[in-house]
């Protein structure tokens, strides 16, 4: 439309500078430096003898001279100029004065009409082009409830089930959906009617919108895609609009598949926020109720959508008739990020000697999106080593990056600041090593990433979806192991700890208030978790025990935080030689794995563990 526009602006302007430059080039004066004189004057000179012709334009005279001199003058309209001559006495064809009368039509005529209405021509293409541009208008208003859903037809997928990897139950769900679609007789044979809508459910990057693509991909249908953002507009009644033409679209073109993604945009509860509800969400979330639940038995249209916040989605929104069906979608346990690496190192040269699987070991916690992102980053590392094949370095290297950051070289660190961060980090590796319940540690560096001055990784040995309390208190002490180190070894203490007491007041608090892992308190939970749905992702608690409850809670985390500092302050006490030796070498190397690890910290186990999970141990709170 707007290109539109601005060719039939130029157009317009081309017009008016061509008649424009037409009037002045034929209308100008060719004698652009002849003299005007009085018509008494022309008579005087007739008179004379001295005028030789004398050209007659309608009122214009044009008099060239004996002596070849051109003038100009003006007669009255009407007036002939050989009457004028002969009233003043002067034969024209006695004193051989040539009078040429050249008439104003014909050519002439049609250009000084033209510019006699060439304002007017003027006026009327500016009326004209505003006439268009409020055509234009009307058509964008008249649009403006349609839906912007785009659609696509499976016919060459680019996403299909094969490309999607460690969600083999979500997988399982949604090809049962693909075969509602395609082979509908075989269920509606049986009664089983298709489904109305399919919600998909997980954390940010578990692959929500890819394994809608490839519901897309397999089912070969239209597949109509929006955000649930798209909806909400200004005015109210626009979402609503907007629902109606999409799903009137995806009737059409049934059977189909519609996917809302981000649908907790529109489908918050009703009526909850401040000073009461936001109309036009409220009126599109009814739409979509109304369209979900008005569907024909025979109508094959399935509604997929995506969100992160089940939570806070209407509930009439998720019953049975609308949303039948959940699909979890959670981070993937070790042989799903296995499979997800194999996907996603597909067409890239590796290494011969890469381990797929203990990669997948060191990436616990890790979501498809991030795994994906350690490939593409390890691939990047390749290039700016103008390397042909990708190696086990860049893939460690990749791990790091995505877990903290990316290291900061040209951080300046003093040799002091250096010393007190080896013997910190040194000082949580040895009380993990020291501990049962801990994780062991795998990785330690003193190499600056993010907002960190350095990091120990630790390997748990297995997924672990339950905690025992042997392993939170393990996991405090080891927290509490960098203070222990400082103030053992330089008898101060820094700021470097301050993330670490807060993770091992926040596993303590957790233990008394959630889990009932407190001997003093007897099991029972503390304080109901409360969302606030106007305040986004703000969280209160509402208190259900007095103040001298709350005083005893206090009490009773000040007391195992107190005891994660001693089992620490042991275990460093007993060890200082090994504590001295990993430090050490933390200044000279700035980074020490896992087998040397053991060597300088001194393995009581004859075996060595197999390299599991990683990334620093999650905390359960």
């Amino acid at each position: 439309m707007n290109s539109r526009l601005m060719r039939n602006s130029f157009i317009y302007l081309l017009i008016v500078v061509a008649v424009m430059a037409i009037f002045f080039t034929l209308f100008s004066d060719p004698l652009g430096g002849s003299r005007e004189i009085p018509i008494s004057e022309v008579i005087a000179l007739a008179a004379k003898g001295d005028v030789d012709r004398i050209e007659v334009r309608g009122d214009k005279l044009t008099i060239i001279t004996a002596s070849g001199e051109n003038l100009t003058s003006r007669k009255e309209m009407g007036a002939s100029m050989v009457e004028i001559l002969e009233n003043s006495g002067i034969n024209p064809l006695v004193s051989n004065v040539q009078v040429v009368v050249k008439g104003s039509g014909g050519l002439g005529g049609l250009f000084g009409l033209l510019i006699n209405f060439l304002p007017l021509i003027f006026f009327g293409a500016v009326l004209l082009f505003m006439m268009r541009q409020a055509q234009g208008n009307s058509n964008q208003t008249f649009s403006f409830g349609k839906s912007r859903a785009r659609m696509f037809v499976g016919n060459s997928p680019s996403v299909s089930f094969s490309d999607v990897a460690g969600v083999e139950e979500a997988k399982e769900e949604l090809e049962e959906v693909v075969e509602f679609l395609k082979f509908p007789e075989r269920f509606m044979s049986l009664g089983a009617k298709i489904p109305k809508g399919v919600l998909l459910v997980g954390p940010p990057g578990t692959g929500k919108t890819l394994l809608a693509r490839a519901v897309s991909g397999e089912a070969g249908v239209p597949f109509f895609s929006i955000s649930g953002s798209e909806f909400v507009e200004m005015f109210v009644g626009v979402g609503a609009s907007r629902v109606r033409d999409l799903f009137d679209q995806a009737k059409r073109n049934s059977p189909c598949i519609v996917f809302i993604d981000e649908i907790d945009a529109v489908g918050r509860h009703r009526g909850a926020g401040l000073g009461g509800g936001h109309d036009e969400r409220e009126q599109t979330l009814n739409q979509i109720l109304v369209e979900m639940d008005g569907f024909d038995v025979n109508t094959n249209v399935i509604v997929l959508a995506a969100t992160n916040r089940p939570d806070i989605l209407d509930p009439a929104l998720l019953r049975p008739g609308r949303f039948d069906r959940r699909v979890i979608l959670d981070n993937p346990d070790v042989k799903g990020r296995e499979e997800i690496l194999r996907v996603h190192s597909k067409g890239k040269p590796l290494a011969d000697d890469i381990d797929i699987k203990k990669v997948a070991q060191q990436t616990m916690g890790f979501s498809g999106a991030d795994l994906a992102n350690l490939v593409n980053e390890s691939a990047i590392l390749a290039a700016r080593k103008n390397q042909t094949v990708i190696t086990d370095e860049e893939f460690a290297e990749s791990i790091d990056r995505v877990a903290i950051g990316p290291a900061r070289k040209s951080r300046v660190v003093s040799e002091k600041e250096k010393r007190i961060t080896a013997f910190h980090e040194a000082g949580h590796a040895l009380v993990a090593f020291k501990l049962p319940n801990a994780d062991m540690p795998f990785k330690v560096t003193i190499v600056a990433r993010g907002q960190s001055g350095g990091h120990t990784r630790y390997l748990p040995d297995e997924d672990r979806h339950m905690w025992t309390k042997g392993q939170f208190e393990d996991m405090m002490a080891a927290a509490m192991g960098g203070r222990v180190a400082e103030q053992l070894t330089f008898e101060d203490i820094t700021t470097g700890a301050s993330n670490d007491l807060e993770q091992a007041t926040t596993i303590a608090r957790t233990m008394v208030t959630r889990y009932g892992m407190s001997e003093k308190l007897g099991p029972r939970t503390f304080g109901k978790r409360e969302e606030m749905v106007f305040l986004g992702r703000e969280i209160s608690e509402q208190r259900d025990y007095s103040d001298k409850v709350a005083q005893e809670i206090d009490e009773e985390v000040h007391e195992l935080v107190e005891m994660a500092y001693e089992v620490a302050t042991k275990v460093l006490t007993d060890n200082k030689d090994r504590l001295a030796n990993l430090a050490n070498r933390l200044i000279a190397n700035e980074t020490v794995e896992s087998e040397e690890i053991r060597q300088l910290l001194g393995s009581d186990d004859d075996q060595e563990p197999e390299l599991p999970q990683t990334v620093p141990s999650p905390s359960p709170a």
